[in-house]
C-alpha cells in the first residue's frame, strides 16, 4: 500500500501550537477534568448506546434494530478511519513542531490523521441521534468536546479531529438507517425466548 507523508503543520500548525500553550497555562484541575474525559470519556457513549437499546424496546422493530447497530456502526467508522490513518503517515503534532503539551506525546509511528477518538464519537453520536433524539442531543455535544480535547492535550491538529467527526459522521448517517431494514429479524427475535432483548414487554 502506498503511504502518504502528510505535513500536518502547514495547514493548522499555529492554531495548534496557541491551543496548546493556552492549555499549558490553565489551572491544574481543569486540565485533568479534560485529560480525563479525552482518555475514558467514550465510555459515555456505550452508556448512552446502551440506555438507546433499553428505550428503543419500547419504540418498536425498527427503533431497536438502529439502536442495536449502533456499536456496530462506530466500528464501522473505527475501522475506515484507521484505513485513512494508514494512508496518511501524519506524525503527531506534538513530536513535528516539539511542543510541551498536557498530556505525554505518543510514540513514533501512532499516526495522528484523522483522530480515532473523534471518529468514534462522532459515529455513536451520530447513531445515538438518529434512534434516540433525546440520547443524541447528549451524545452530539460530548463529541464535540472530544474531538477539542485531543486537541487541547495536544494529540491532534485541529483538522485531525474536524475529519474525525466528520468520517463518522458520514459512516453513521449512512449506515444507521440501513439497520433499520433489518426490522423484520428483530420481528422474529420477538417472537421467541430471547423477546426481552427487542421488545420492553
Amino acid at each position: 500500500m502506498n503511504h502518504l507523508a502528510f505535513g500536518g503543520a502547514s495547514i493548522d500548525g499555529g492554531a495548534y501550537v496557541a491551543v496548546t500553550h493556552l492549555a499549558r497555562h490553565a489551572p491544574h484541575g481543569l486540565n485533568t477534568v479534560i485529560t480525563g474525559f479525552s482518555d475514558y470519556g467514550l465510555v459515555l457513549f456505550a452508556v448512552l448506546m446502551l440506555l438507546a437499546w433499553w428505550r428503543a424496546r419500547r419504540s418498536g422493530a425498527g427503533a431497536v434494530a438502529r439502536a442495536l447497530a449502533a456499536p456496530a456502526v462506530v466500528v464501522a467508522a473505527f475501522l475506515l478511519n484507521d484505513v485513512l490513518k494508514s494512508l496518511f503517515d501524519e506524525q503527531r503534532p506534538c513530536r513535528t513542531l516539539h511542543t510541551v503539551t498536557v498530556e505525554v506525546c505518543p510514540g513514533l509511528g501512532d499516526w495522528s490523521f484523522p483522530s480515532n477518538h473523534s471518529a468514534i464519537a462522532a459515529a455513536a453520536a451520530v447513531a445515538l441521534l438518529l434512534c434516540d433524539r433525546r440520547l443524541g442531543r447528549i451524545a452530539v455535544p460530548a463529541a464535540l468536546l472530544m474531538a477539542a480535547s485531543r486537541v487541547w492535550i495536544g494529540a491532534h491538529y485541529p483538522h485531525d479531529a474536524a475529519v474525525g467527526l466528520l468520517v463518522g459522521t458520514l459512516v453513521a448517517w449512512w449506515l444507521t438507517p440501513l439497520a433499520g431494514r433489518a426490522a423484520p429479524v428483530v420481528d422474529r427475535i420477538g417472537a421467541t425466548r430471547l423477546r426481552p432483548l427487542v421488545a420492553a414487554r
